[in-house]
């Protein structure tokens, strides 16, 4: 480990330089949800694929309802019924009309569609207020209807190709894959699309004083929180996330560990051991694991000019050159850590654009100033308000208070040349979600 001070921008540089989107694969549509798409999508066919009605009614020719109105309206024979989904060979004729469904295709020969509710529904009474069901109709789906208005031609019906035409580019290469999008490509018929897959992260948190949650605690240890934090952190980055439970503080054990996970990792996070201390078992397991044909370089272990987080590591391990990122164990470290360096390498995997979360300039509303050491640049909790443009802190500077991080929606950035900000001063703020 060099004596070197890093700076939070070079260890990023480092890791984003290192980490190569995944291969693009065919998924099917349910599994392709969160992914980035690689190709350009063309519609093969338009939508809709046929004139359809968009209201439950009567199809009809328009010169034959030209003048209606309730005192004289016109009366027109029911030749049927036309459903959504049917093939239908009905024709409407002069004088006829047909019952037609919202989303059924317009029959030969009609040119719009009367609502219902302009029509006595067959009844011979007043106007409907609905369409009745094909079995208790009562003309049967025939007899006579009385069409109480005018209509234009082509009104209520969606013209074929309205939505998107054949041909159309429907989406873009780079686009993240959400439900609109899904339901796009299932519209157009598409069963699959070739995209980067979601990133597979294993978590592992290291340390003999670390309990799982649920189980008792003896003298001297603590709940594994950092495992679950992080690996919440992973899926909502957009990751696949295995959670790893605690590894004992050995070093051939979390070495056999890591080595067992790399079959179904795109990346290893390890959380504890990366500081100075004698049992820092995450340096002495991993300085000595390369790739099996001798090129990896192992993992590198750095003091970065941040707080809090200043032991870092990054590195490839294993035959297939993994990336690994070490975190600090304290709870706040290892998850400020995560979202500097580990969120971004995880959307760099899924070929995303931009990797970073959104940032803001707000002013520092505190009843006193912030201070920060010198040369280094801190990240401090905080609740951003949108609409007050301010961004309050909570908690203290302690790297060790997880409750006031789960109230934080924020990173207040203090660069490292300042020592003081004054309230009411503006302040970069990372947003958090």
């Amino acid at each position: 480990m060099s004596s070197t001070i890093w700076s939070v921008d070079e260890h990023l540089e480092d890791i984003l330089a290192a980490v190569s989107p995944l291969e693009p694969i065919e998924l099917q549509l349910p599994d392709a949800q969160g992914c980035v798409l690689v190709e350009d999508i063309t519609v093969q066919i338009a939508l809709p694929p046929f004139d359809n009605s968009s209201m439950d009614g009567y199809a009809v020719r328009t010169s034959d309802v030209a003048g209606a109105s309730e005192e004289f309206p016109a009366v027109l024979t029911v030749i049927g019924d036309v459903a959504a989904g049917s093939g239908g060979t009905l024709r409407v004729n002069p004088g006829e009309a047909a019952r037609i469904m919202t989303g059924a295709p317009l029959p030969p020969g009609a040119e719009a569609v009367v609502p219902v509710e302009w029509t006595d529904g067959g009844t011979g009474g007043g106007p409907a207020a609905t369409m009745r069901a094909a079995s208790d109709a009562p003309e049967g789906a025939s007899g006579e209807v009385r069409v109480h208005r005018p209509v234009e031609a082509r009104a209520h019906v969606r013209a074929r190709g309205s939505d998107v035409q054949a041909g159309d580019l429907a989406l873009e290469a780079g686009t993240v894959l959400g439900p609109s999008q899904i339901g796009l490509l299932a519209a157009i018929g598409r069963a699959t699309a070739k995209v980067r897959p979601r990133p597979r992260v294993v978590v592992l948190s290291t340390g003999s004083e670390l309990v799982q949650p649920g189980e008792q605690l003896a003298a001297g240890q603590i709940y594994d929180s950092n495992s679950f934090a992080l690996t919440a952190a992973a899926r909502d980055a957009g990751a696949i996330a295995y959670r790893v439970g605690a590894v004992t503080d050995d070093a051939e054990t979390l070495r056999a560990t890591i080595e067992d996970q790399l079959i179904r990792a795109d990346m290893i996070v390890t959380t504890g051991g990366v500081s100075v201390g004698a049992y820092d078992v995450v340096k002495e397991a991993l300085s000595s694991v390369g790739g099996e044909d001798g090129t990896s370089g192992g993992v590198d272990f750095r003091k970065l000019a941040m707080q809090p987080g200043k032991p870092q590591g990054f590195g490839s391990i294993g035959p297939e050159h993994t990336p690994l990122l070490a975190l600090p164990g304290n709870p706040v470290s290892s998850y400020v850590s995560f979202e500097l360096f580990v969120r971004p390498a995880i959307r760099a995997l899924m070929g995303l654009e931009d990797v970073h979360r959104p940032r803001t300039r707000a002013l520092l509303a505190a009843d006193k100033p912030l201070t920060s050491p010198s040369g280094k640049r801190q990240f401090l909790r905080g609740t951003y308000d949108k609409e007050a443009g301010t961004v309050t802190p909570v908690g203290g500077a302690g790297s060790h208070l997880v409750a006031a991080l789960a109230h934080a929606d924020a990173l207040i950035v203090v660069p490292e040349e300042t020592t003081e900000a004054e309230p009411g001063t503006e302040v970069d703020v990372v947003l958090l979600g």
